[in-house]
């Protein structure tokens, strides 16, 4: 489905981030990968992973920097030449600003949660813009607390709402380069960033419950949708927000 298609995944940090999930997936359809690690602190964890992809490359990118988004970028134009497809798998928001009250956000913690989360999605898909010169895919990951108050969410709803208005502006934009722009939205999933939601097992429990499936995504069905959206069988869908979530964002009660 991705044979001979090129791409970069950002935002691995181990076995269990989402980003590795689509990773794997895209090797596995046939893609040819770049993965990207914060800093030194994942650099051994991120490589391990890696040495199982077929022929990856792997480079440091702290997307709060300008200039080190700029380096991958040119990295992957001197080894590639071009570029194909774009995950973007990153958010952050400092704890304070998720276990307190949204009233009481600190306006540093709402800019750096906004600069991570949702600025670093127009940058890295700016620098790539110039290497899609066949068309592409840009993908990102959102989360249904962008449209409703999710206890424990708080700031981190908002950068969501926010990503997801990118998609559309950057899909509409995009376009007529054939570059598509989208979202995955998956429902509550353990995962590195999940951890230091307040209450989140209580959420994962909830899911179980009220989705229609009666269960909680897994992280290869995030992968398996990805690899949908990042193929030519998604050729005519962007600036949308898919939901991956065992139905549950359908649900009123």
């Amino acid at each position: 489905m991705l044979e001979g298609k090129r791409g970069i995944v950002f935002g691995v940090a181990n076995e269990y981030s989402i980003a590795w999930a689509i990773a794997k997936a895209a090797n596995e359809h046939g893609a040819q990968l770049a993965i990207t690690y914060q800093n030194e602190r994942f650099e051994e964890t991120v490589r391990k992973l890696a040495a199982s992809l077929n022929d990856p490359m792997v480079l440091q990118c702290d997307v709060s920097e300008d200039g080190q988004i700029v380096r991958v970028y040119d990295e992957i134009s001197r080894q590639w030449g071009k570029l194909d497809f774009v995950v973007h798998s990153i958010a952050y928001a400092p704890r304070a600003a998720l276990e307190g009250k949204f009233l009481d956000t600190t306006r540093e913690d709402f800019l750096l949660a906004h600069d991570i989360s949702v600025y670093s999605f127009i940058a890295v898909t700016r620098q790539a813009v110039p290497l899609m010169t066949e068309g592409g895919s840009v993908l990102t990951l959102t989360y249904l607390g962008s449209e409703r108050a999710v206890p424990g969410y708080n700031v981190m709803g908002v950068c969501k709402a926010a990503l997801e208005a990118c998609v559309r502006y950057l899909a509409a934009e995009l376009g007529e380069r054939n570059i598509r722009v989208n979202a995955l939205s998956p429902g509550p999933i353990k995962t590195l960033a999940a951890r230091g939601i307040p209450g989140f097992t209580k959420m994962l429990d909830l899911v179980k419950e009220r989705a229609p499936m009666r269960r909680s995504t897994l992280q290869e069905e995030v992968g398996k949708m990805a690899v949908v959206l990042l193929s030519d069988y998604a050729s005519a869908i962007t600036g949308e927000v898919i939901y991956v979530d065992c139905g549950y964002h359908i649900m009123g009660l």
